[in-house]
């Protein structure tokens, strides 16, 4: 797919003349918007709102035109980055797939106002053959920049974007102004209307398609109670530890000379009628146990 025209040097140098030329034409006609925003404020002012809707129309494609020319300059700094894959490689790579179906699309729309960007579309139809050219200029490739096609596209900005203009313009020069009854419904509060476009904001009021309106927020549903437990919570078996001791209890004394055998029946030992004393410690200690008699 190699052309025979093709020339590696007059690419990169047409490159970098169509990125200057992007930039002093941005910068152009950036200033000229703001100048015409003035005199659309003036219009407004002397109540010849039709006069200012047609006005508005041309700031507009001029910011299209403007955001398009910052897509293009970004694509040839892309190219220029990687020069080296456009001369060692055949194949067109695919990260480069868009930039350069791109360019070559825009290239007869704007070859008008930048000279240079036909140069650059020649140049690589001749490296990748002019089929690949003439898919780029009709889209059939489909990798052209969807948002470029809109910038660059004739068809007339939606009225409700033109209201939003208007009303921007008059707020910013402090100029009173009625919108469109028709138009008014779709427009929204007043707070809505100032919310514009980014396009309009990146560029003093200009560029963007309609809407950017907010759909209100939908009720956060309500959680679902939890369900409560039917059974006890902790249940655990009882501990496995030592056996309750169970065998009937006696009463013993210090010397264990006084045992009284449990009482049958149930019924609990009797309790003596006062505490012991040292005497009667001493008396149980040293007072010798009577020996069992043998009866023959």
């Amino acid at each position: 797919m190699l052309g025979g025209g093709f020339k590696g040097e007059r690419l990169r140098v047409n490159l970098r003349l169509v990125i200057n030329r992007l930039k002093l034409l941005e910068k152009k006609k950036t200033e000229l918007a703001q100048k015409a925003r003035k005199e659309i404020a003036d219009y407004l002012s002397a109540g010849k709102d039709e006069r200012a809707r047609i006005r508005v129309e041309h700031i507009i494609r001029e910011d299209y035109l403007v955001e398009a020319m910052e897509i293009l300059e970004l694509y040839c700094d892309l190219l220029l980055a990687r020069f080296g894959l456009i001369q060692s490689m055949k194949e067109l790579d695919p990260g480069l797939q868009e930039a350069v179906s791109t360019l070559i699309w825009a290239a007869p729309r704007l070859q008008s106002e930048v000279t240079e960007l036909k140069i650059v579309s020649d140049q690589l139809c001749a490296k990748y053959s002019k089929e690949y050219g003439k898919l780029c200029r009709t889209n059939q490739i489909g990798t052209v920049n969807d948002r470029l096609m809109h910038k660059l596209s004739v068809e007339a900005p939606p009225k409700i974007l033109v209201e939003r203009y208007l009303i921007e313009i008059a707020k910013n020069y402090n100029v009173p102004y009625e919108p469109d009854a028709m138009v008014r419904p779709e427009v929204g509060e007043e707070a809505d209307l100032i919310d514009v476009d980014s396009d309009f904001k990146k560029h003093g009021g200009g560029g963007g398609g309609g809407g950017g309106f907010t759909a209100p927020a939908a009720a956060m549903p309500m959680p679902m109670p939890m369900p409560m437990p039917t059974h006890t919570a902790f249940s655990y078996p009882p501990p496995k530890g030592a056996e309750p001791f169970s065998a009937p209890a006696g009463t013993y004394d210090v010397g264990f000379t006084n045992f009284q055998p449990p009482v049958r029946g149930g019924q609990p030992p009797q309790l003596p009628s006062c505490p012991p004393t040292y005497e009667s410690i001493d008396e149980f200690n040293v007072k010798p146990t009577a020996s069992p008699q043998v009866v023959p």
